[in-house]
């Protein structure tokens, strides 16, 4: 078995989601009292949240390339970072270190093509709805990417964190979810990505017809995969 290397913290929230579906797939794979071999780097996330509003997007690269070198040093196999927004500077930490990137994007899009999906819709932050660098590497698949309308986006980035990233679950933040999430499926979407790793902790597949695309278990399943020599 390799050894995984998170990157988490962002939000910490999330990053115990990581922890226990990684877990959890490696019991249920090789049974008995089977864990995952992981090393674990959790950053300070209001640095990070700080440093992303003001656009400071070398800032972020720097405090994550450290963590990257920690676990390569740790003796990662690979890595995985645990938020679909870093992924901006994935970039930056593959040049970093000589080990792997899992991208979470190139791990949705795998899915998402077994699917037969060729058009979906993405929530997440506002960096991650409006900037290329997410969309981009979804449409190199052939993957039409839809995003929610300029209010729907406040109200999605909002609730991610002032409330997500703080543990604070609420229906109607739910409701205001399934709302964008049916908007999306009435344009044409097949599916919609849950493009941050906080979200599938506010909605999950029982709630909506809708299919969703937890970015998280797809990350973590294929952590695992890749962790046991099987993908």
């Amino acid at each position: 078995m390799q050894t995984i290397g998170l990157i988490g913290g962002m939000s910490w929230e999330s990053t115990q989601t990581y922890y226990r579906l990684i877990n959890q797939q490696v019991r249920e794979q090789l049974g008995g009292l089977h864990s995952a071999r992981l090393v674990l780097y959790s950053v300070d996330f209001a640095e990070i949240e700080t440093l992303q509003h003001r656009g400071d997007w070398e800032g972020t690269a720097r405090i994550l390339g450290a963590a990257a070198l920690a676990l390569e040093a740790a003796g990662a196999d690979f890595l995985v970072l645990c938020t679909n927004t870093m992924h901006k500077v994935a970039s930056q930490l593959e040049r970093a270190v000589a080990v792997p990137l899992l991208h979470i994007a190139d791990a949705t899009a795998s899915v998402l093509e077994d699917d037969g999906v060729t058009r979906v819709g993405l929530l997440g932050t506002r960096f991650t709805m409006e900037q290329a660098f997410y969309r981009d590497r979804l449409e190199a698949r052939g993957i039409e990417v839809l995003v929610p309308d300029e209010a729907q986006r406040e109200v999605i980035h909002a609730v991610i964190y002032q409330e997500l990233c703080q543990g604070v679950i609420t229906p109607e933040s739910r409701a205001a979810y399934l709302e964008v999430v049916h908007a999306l499926a009435k344009q044409g979407a097949q599916g919609v990505i849950l493009g941050c790793t906080e979200i599938g902790l506010l909605i999950q597949a029982g709630d909506t017809e809708v299919r969703l695309y937890d970015t998280t278990s797809i990350h973590a399943e294929q952590a695992v995969r890749r962790a046991l020599g099987r993908d």
